[in-house]
């Protein structure tokens, strides 16, 4: 496993859409976890996309304190409800700022192993579910920002 560098705003790499994964091979799985060796890391890091590392491939390595998740070309299917939420990025330090998420999230995704998942999540895991699965399509939460808070 490696560390990677974090890209920051202003890197064109984080508005760029990323690339479908056709095979989950051992390169994909070595990328996954560098990807969460990176996340474990930092500071405040629930959640990492492979652009914010700066490759534009699907996948997504998220941790909210209930174990390790990995997804690879994961889509939301099921929207649900609205929360007010508090984000932030690792791609943007120190920049918080509160939006709209959907309360509860279900989605798709390959695991590391090739196989087809399906996960739902509420509060937190939805926010962050939508978080990163923005990143894959050059979104950063700061376009949804109602009220920064720093």
């Amino acid at each position: 496993m490696a560390l990677r560098q974090i890209r920051l705003v202003g890197d064109e790499i984080l508005r760029k859409k990323s690339k479908e994964v056709k095979v989950v091979d051992d390169k994909i799985r070595q990328l996954l976890d560098d990807m969460a060796e990176t996340m474990y890391n930092t500071e405040n890091g629930g959640g990492l996309a492979a652009p914010q590392i700066g490759v534009l491939k699907r996948l997504v390595v998220i941790d909210m304190g209930e174990g390790l998740i990995k997804l690879v070309n994961p889509k939301i299917i099921k929207a649900e409800g609205t929360q007010k939420v508090v984000e932030g990025c690792l791609s943007i330090p120190n920049k918080y700022g509160k939006l709209e998420r959907p309360a509860k999230v279900t989605i798709e995704a390959l695991n590391e192993n090739g196989e087809k998942i399906i996960l739902t999540g509420t509060g937190d895991l939805a926010k962050c579910f939508c978080h990163e699965i923005d990143h894959l399509d050059g979104i950063l939460f700061t376009d949804f920002v109602t009220e920064y808070i720093n």
